[in-house]
């Protein structure tokens, strides 16, 4: 009898993880659906505070959070910046 209490808890464990799963890919299907469409407007934001993102004016192929929440960079400006460290 324990070992079917046991073999219980672990579906039910199986079927929590299972569920949380589903609702992260979910919460990222949402979130990645919200991105195409502002991107489709034009304008990129910040992820963390949803701040229209601006250009640095040191470097025009990266774009800054103005709430200081980070950078972005173009692909070719970090594979550029992955080089010049080497």
């Amino acid at each position: 009898m324990n070992d079917e209490k046991d073999r219980f808890g672990d579906k039910m464990h199986d079927l929590e993880k299972v569920r949380e799963d589903q609702w992260a890919r979910e919460q990222d299907r949402l979130l990645l659906e919200k991105m195409r469409a502002r991107r489709e407007q034009g304008a990129l934001h910040c992820p963390r505070c949803d701040a229209e993102l601006k250009t640095d004016p040191g470097m025009s192929t990266s774009m800054i959070c103005p709430s200081g929440h980070g950078a972005w960079l173009e692909g070719t400006a970090l594979q550029q910046l992955k080089q010049a460290k080497r």
